[in-house]
């Protein structure tokens, strides 16, 4: 048969390629299943040549074959013989191909390996759709016995078993690796949301929110508050540049944030130039209010840096004011629109007073502060001060660490002897000067 002849086609042909892909079949590797039942076609009806294939198209491809050359992968549809078998359900056979009016004229029954028998079965999906074959043939003419027959129905029928099973765990693979892909980026949104969880509250917190869903709020007895404003914020705001100002606050803030979290303090918010820190929430600590005071002085000692260096370049800066109270707080979580952790009590209003009532550069404490911190650091007696909305208070400047609590000069740097005088046996945080 000329290679131009045009070859049948099924009527279900469109849907046929369909099913036939998705067994996934063409183009894959060997294997050994299909070149068993292959090899034991041949056996069975005595015939030098088997194959499986599948046609796809225009294509014609052995996914086995026993007796082929081995460099003999498939052919075009038009001068295959399975492109006649395909187009039926049933067992093709065709003893003598030269007088056959199929196949008379086929490319190899005229040519080289000048075929003379034929026989292949359709392997059929449940579907009734018929994707490829399985085929036995020979040089000479011959005759298949009905028992022969029958074994080449039944060799289909395992075959189009096996397909099924391959498909569906070809499917289940795939189903897992779409299942392996879904949970690893669940995992990656769940770090995600969790590290957006640790950014914004302490830890305890959000193991309290991820096990229950809410946050019960809580009373501490004893708590430290901090708070640090910038003086003249408000008249800087008139002539600043938007980006510039944001930009100046965080280069502050940042560094505030480092020494809070160095100190074992949590922050708990800005608003505008003010910043909140608490010590001993929600974690604990007998020592709150120390580390309280050893992280104002680094607060300190961090905006004077930042002063000299902006100085340096005729840049502008800020100077704080900072206030730090001890005292009963609650402290919990509010609202269900971006949540924030808060601490409230009449010991958040007396810091927020003593910061107003201090002096830029200056760290401004209350007198129970300075009556448990007095033997540790120095402080300068501010007296007796008109509070708004509060009784007058007194107030102390705690200058620095007493030389001999101090590693350094300038007194914000505590020593292994501080850590001594409090307890022996409890290691207090001591910020490295940088």
């Amino acid at each position: 048969m000329d290679t131009e002849r045009k070859y049948p086609v099924p009527d279900n042909e469109v849907d046929r390629n369909k099913s036939l892909r998705a067994y996934r079949v063409m183009d894959s590797p060997p294997e050994i299943y299909f070149d068993e039942i292959g090899q034991l076609a041949a056996q069975i009806c005595e015939c030098p040549v088997s194959y499986v294939s599948f046609i796809e198209e225009d294509r014609f491809w052995f996914k086995s074959k026993y007796g082929l050359p081995d460099d003999f992968e498939g052919c075009p549809r038009e001068i295959a013989f399975c492109s006649i078998t395909v187009c039926g359900a049933d067992l093709v056979l065709s003893e003598d191909l030269t007088q056959d009016e199929r196949f008379k004229d086929f490319h190899f029954v005229v040519n080289d390996p000048f075929f003379k028998f034929y026989s292949a079965m359709p392997l059929v999906t449940p579907e009734g759709y018929s994707i490829g074959t399985i085929c036995v043939m020979d040089f000479q003419p011959r005759e298949l016995t009905f028992e022969q027959q029958e074994c080449l129905r039944r060799l289909a029928q395992q075959l189009m078993t096996h397909l099924e099973h391959r498909r569906r765990l070809l499917e289940l693979d795939q189903t897992m690796r779409e299942l392996d892909s879904a949970n690893a980026e669940l995992a990656k949104e769940k770090a995600r949301a969790d590290n957006l969880l640790a950014a914004m509250f302490p830890a305890p917190i959000v193991e309290e929110l991820i096990e229950n869903g809410k946050v019960a709020p809580k009373f501490y007895p004893e708590a430290t508050i901090l708070f640090a404003d910038v003086k003249g914020f408000t008249k800087f705001v008139e002539s600043a540049e938007p980006a510039m100002l944001v930009g100046l606050l965080n280069t502050y803030f940042a560094r505030f944030d480092d020494m809070v979290s160095e100190h074992g303090l949590e922050k708990i918010k800005t608003i505008g130039d003010a910043y909140m820190a608490v010590s001993g929430v929600p974690g604990q600590d007998r020592l709150h209010v120390l580390n309280a005071c050893l992280c104002g002085l680094s607060l300190i000692r961090v905006i004077k840096e930042l002063k000299a260096k902006r100085d340096k370049l005729h840049l502008p800066s800020f100077d704080f004011r900072i206030g730090l109270h001890t005292g009963p707080v609650i402290a919990g979580l509010v609202g269900n629109q971006r949540s924030t952790y808060d601490i409230w009590g009449d010991a958040v209003n007396v810091a927020a007073r003593l910061e107003s009532s201090g002096e830029p550069g200056r760290l401004n404490v209350s007198k129970p502060i300075y009556q448990q911190m007095q033997p540790y650091f120095d402080f300068v007696e501010q007296g007796t001060i008109e509070v708004k909305n509060k009784a007058p208070m007194e107030m102390y400047f705690l200058d620095r660490l007493k030389p001999e609590f101090s590693d350094d000069l300038e007194g914000y740097v505590p020593n292994q002897q501080l850590q001594e005088a409090l307890n022996p046996s409890r290691k207090i945080i001591m910020a490295p000067l940088k």
